[in-house]
């Protein structure tokens, strides 16, 4: 019986792939091939150069799920370059150089009328979400994202510096949604990237006082050679005095930017009246305090999350006009293949890394 041919193999077409790493559980990453994606309209794709390994990303990796949907590609402090653009899309053009904002929100709740995107209603809610977290990220070749979250960097902006962008960001929406005005005084607790960035932006800010406690010697000269008034290890001398004493009874604003119970318990004793405690940091276990410590001083806890798209802009402006030494903050650059055991692995061995870089491409490195 003769059969009739349906197709030719001309018609067949082949989806291209691309590699990508992806989270499956605590210290189960796989660098996998995947679907490469396809650009829709109102969204671009970009070709990834540089991503930041994130302490978020760390705390997926080693006591995870946690915030991050099993199978999903990580990674969202990155830079790109746009390599296509979709049907509306007027704020990009393909070959700009981006840093990319990691929200992915609906844009209709109260919350992103307000231009506050970072708390969306639908977040983790019909498709919307964190890239990286909900949605896939940037530990691949390339992503597909909406054409808003790509906020162009200056010309003078190397790549690798415009990957920091995202976790800067984050430190300055903590400072400026903080009680911090011109002339406060300002204690960090922890000296990682998020902590050492707030230092940078309290003082961008202009604190009259910065000061920051860790317990790693490596970190603490790093913050002082980016600006911090007094460093402490309080594996040395006790914090909370030596604060008091520096700061007249205690400080304006104290940014947790640790996430253990010691430094929670340490910060809630080092606030002047009326004082914050700015809680930054991701914490993976409860913390527990007497509220009658802060009730007395009138005191109060705030938290910070994410930031708004126009933070991108202002740290970008931050990174041009001031002395800031970013290359201090890059102390490893890796390429994706090996983001696990010379990434993740490392920064569980060695915590005198600040900020490792990955990237997808060879001719980077």
């Amino acid at each position: 019986m003769k059969t009739e041919q349906l197709y030719t193999t001309e018609d067949i077409q082949v989806q291209a792939t691309m590699k990508a790493a992806k989270f499956y559980k605590a210290k189960d990453f796989r660098i996998e091939e995947v679907p490469t994606p396809v650009v829709k309209p109102g969204h671009v794709i970009v070709d990834v150069e540089w991503i930041g390994i994130c302490g978020s990303d760390m705390h997926e990796y080693t006591s995870g799920p946690l915030n991050c949907i099993p199978g999903t590609i990580m990674g969202h402090e990155f830079s790109a370059i746009v390599a296509e653009v979709g049907e509306g899309v007027t704020n990009v053009k393909v070959g700009d150089r981006v840093a990319c904002v990691n929200l992915d929100t609906c844009g209709t709740c109260d919350y992103c009328k307000a231009k506050q995107p970072h708390l969306c209603s639908k977040i983790a809610v019909d498709g919307f979400g964190l890239y990286g977290f909900t949605n896939d990220g940037a530990y691949a070749d390339k992503v597909l994202l909406k054409a808003e979250n790509c906020i162009k960097v200056p010309d003078t902006m190397t790549m690798d510096h415009a990957a920091l962008v995202e976790p800067a960001s984050v430190a300055l929406h903590a400072v400026k949604i903080s009680k911090l005005v011109e002339g406060s005084t300002a204690v960090v607790f922890g000296a990682g990237p998020i902590g050492l960035f707030v230092s940078v932006m309290a003082k961008a800010k202009k604190a009259s006082q910065v000061i920051v406690v860790e317990v790693a010697e490596d970190r603490l000269e790093l913050a002082r050679k980016l600006g911090a008034t007094t460093v402490i290890n309080p594996m040395k001398e006790n914090a909370v005095e030596k604060i008091r004493e520096l700061t007249n009874g205690g400080a304006d604003v104290v940014f947790d930017a640790a996430g253990v119970q010691a430094v929670f318990s340490s910060a809630t004793k080092v606030l002047a009246k009326k004082g914050e405690l700015m809680v930054v940091a991701a914490y993976e276990k409860e913390v527990s305090f007497n509220p009658w410590e802060l009730t007395m001083i009138e005191a109060t806890i705030s938290n910070s999350f994410c930031y708004v798209p126009e933070d991108f802009p202002e740290v970008i402006e931050i990174f041009k006009n001031s002395n800031i030494d970013l290359d201090l903050f890059i102390t490893k650059n890796i390429h994706l293949d090996d983001l696990v055991e010379e990434g993740f692995e490392t920064l569980v061995k060695d915590k005198n890394h600040i900020k490792i870089l990955v990237t997808p491409k060879q001719s980077n490195l």
